[in-house]
């Protein structure tokens, strides 16, 4: 802008930025440990301890056994004369070959294993728009059986459009009118769209003289002196209000996959209002990966039974959860535990919340409220639900990549020390052979890297 005016204002500052935020995300992760850390952290603990025995051994064994030293050096003159010196004395050599077993025994590479592999794989996931909050989250993605899929937000794209309506009794602007009233105080998406609807028709509204939000059914307010019901079917029935004028339009809009809102108005029937969600066009993909991989897909939503089957059909879900209430959504993941074991749950919104804490892999979309991304455990910057496959994948390459890095940690110190306890190998060539352990782990770790080459 270089030749008008351009006013800026800033909601974020320095910590409390959204990059600041992926930044201490990522540097947290980095910093955690995975569970496997912890076994190898038991292991060296005790792997250190025996080392230091084992080179006071070597040091008597050559030092005081000159017979078994004399055989051993001899053998060694044969083809392995790494520390054989014509006239060293007995004590030289023991003194040799434990400083050759301390040396070659350090435990660098098993230190180096599991944190060289974290930082790179969650330095992979943020560049892939994945930030996994924790080593934990990173280990226990490999073991996911059960993936569940909040709809709203999740699978379609969170923003609703009114598609159609059938007023009883009152014009279709009246009722539009009433309803935006009614939903102008309410932070869900469906109302959004009709608040939306009522303004691009020109419609003016009342703000409501008392709101009340009833979780997961809709709202009740006063509006002009009007107690109206906005909302779910169960929210009429709770009031006493007979549905019966409702069903046929209520039926129609359900089969074709519509969320409805019904509007009553003092008990009495106003109309139906009919909002679609547009699918995410990744969404049947990534649910066909997930089922590829063996996992079990289900969704879970507080909308009704046959749209919620109507949406499922279309991406390929079997398995549906619905007129699930927000404070029900963290027991059923609870039931899936029991029957399934690991269970990871997708969602975006403030009433996914429980249910993301319950989980064993909590994942948040991104484009989601703050606190479904502050309950989970990774979260999709993007809001791909493709990217959520991705991080399945990255979380085992790298879960395999420490794998590979403790064996051969393990492996290099099977196979040397026991040369080193022989005597056949100079401090020197041990020194050298720990450093290119150390290295191995490091390069391999890096190799993580072409991960983000092939997705």
């Amino acid at each position: 802008n270089t030749t008008g005016t351009l006013r800026i204002r800033a909601t974020r500052v320095g910590k409390d930025t959204f990059l600041s935020q992926i930044i201490r995300i990522v540097q947290e992760a980095q910093g955690s440990k995975v569970p496997i850390q912890e076994f190898v952290d038991r292991v060296t603990g005790v792997f250190v301890p025996v080392i230091l025995v084992v080179a006071v051994g070597t040091f008597l064994f050559w030092a005081f056994l000159p017979e078994p030293m004399s055989a051993i050096a001899q053998y060694a003159e044969t083809g392995l004369p790494w520390v054989h010196v014509e006239g060293i004395s007995p004590l030289s050599l023991a003194v040799f070959a434990a400083v050759a077993v301390l040396v070659i025994a350090c435990p660098c590479a098993m230190g180096l294993a599991t944190p060289t592999a974290l930082m790179v794989g969650t330095g992979v996931g943020a560049a892939q728009g994945i930030l996994m909050r924790s080593g934990e989250a990173i280990q226990n993605m490999r073991n996911i059986r059960v993936v569940c899929l909040d709809k709203t937000g999740t699978l379609t794209h969170g923003k609703p459009a009114v598609t159609d309506s059938v007023a009883i009794g009152v014009p279709v602007t009246e009722l539009f009118r009433l309803a935006a009233s009614a939903d102008s105080s309410s932070e869900h998406p469906v109302a959004a769209a009709i608040v939306q609807k009522a303004r691009d028709e020109g419609l003016s509204f009342s703000p409501p003289a008392t709101f009340e939000a009833v979780p997961g059914k809709g709202v009740k307010a006063a509006v002009e002196g009007r107690e109206l019901l906005v909302g779910k079917e169960a929210l009429l029935i709770d009031a006493g209000v007979d549905t019966a004028p409702f069903a046929e339009a209520l039926n129609m809009f359900q089969r074709e996959g519509y969320t409805v809102v019904l509007i009553a108005s003092d008990g009495a029937p106003l109309g139906v209002i009919a909002v679609a969600d547009t699918l995410k066009p990744d969404s049947r993909q990534a649910v066909e990966a997930l089922r590829q991989k063996g996992m079990e897909v289900v969704m879970i939503t507080g909308d009704n039974e046959q749209t919620a089957r109507a949406i499922a059909r279309e991406v390929g879900i079997e398995r549906v959860l619905a007129d699930v209430l927000p404070s029900d959504k963290a027991d059923a993941i609870k039931r899936l535990q029991e029957e399934f074991g690991y269970v990871a749950m997708v969602g975006d919104g403030i009433n996914d919340a429980a249910a993301l804490a319950q989980a064993d892999i909590g994942i948040a979309i991104g484009t989601g409220t703050d606190v479904a991304i502050e309950s989970s455990d990774v979260t999709l910057v993007k809001g791909d639900l493709l990217t959520m496959v991705t991080a399945i994948e990255l979380s085992e390459a790298t879960f395999r990549k420490i794998q590979e890095n403790l064996f051969w940690a393990f492996a290099y110190n099977l196979l040397a020390v026991p040369l080193a306890i022989a005597g056949i190998l100079h401090p020197l060539i041990a020194e050298a052979a720990m450093a290119l352990s150390s290295i191995n782990v490091v390069g391999n770790s890096l190799r993580l890297r072409s991960f983000a080459k092939r997705v």
